[in-house]
């Protein structure tokens, strides 16, 4: 059974850090893509950062360059988001994704096969 499950979230300053994490089960990196995406309410759904161990590629989206990191803990199976210079705008709910053999694609989100249930991001000003 594939479980994706997100922790980490919570309420911070702006300019503040956290470190989402993505406990995965059932699933090995080498076959999957493992995205992160946020939502806001109200707002669409947004690809964060994805990581593709397969390829060796990492993709951020331009609102997050430079402050957010994606990273992999193969022994944990365990994937990172880490976010730094936090900005109100940040605030969403946080997903994480599971791609099989997908490209990492920031704005597929429709094609990734398995989801978390989230965790919440709130930035105060």
């Amino acid at each position: 059974e594939v479980q994706l499950v997100e922790s980490g979230g919570g309420l911070v300053q702006a300019g503040g850090s956290l470190r989402l994490s993505c406990t995965t089960a059932g699933i090995s990196f080498d076959d999957y893509v493992i995205g992160w995406f946020r939502q806001a309410p109200g707002k669409e759904r947004e690809g964060v950062s994805s990581l593709n161990k397969r390829h060796g590629t990492i993709k951020y989206a331009d609102s997050v360059k430079g402050r957010f990191t994606i990273s992999s803990d193969n022994a944990k199976k365990t994937v990172y988001l880490q976010m730094n210079s936090l900005k109100p705008e940040d605030t969403a709910r946080y997903y994480c994704a599971a791609e099989y053999y997908g490209l990492g694609d920031l704005t597929n989100w429709p094609g990734y096969d398995y989801w978390g249930q989230g965790t919440q991001v709130t930035v105060s000003s």
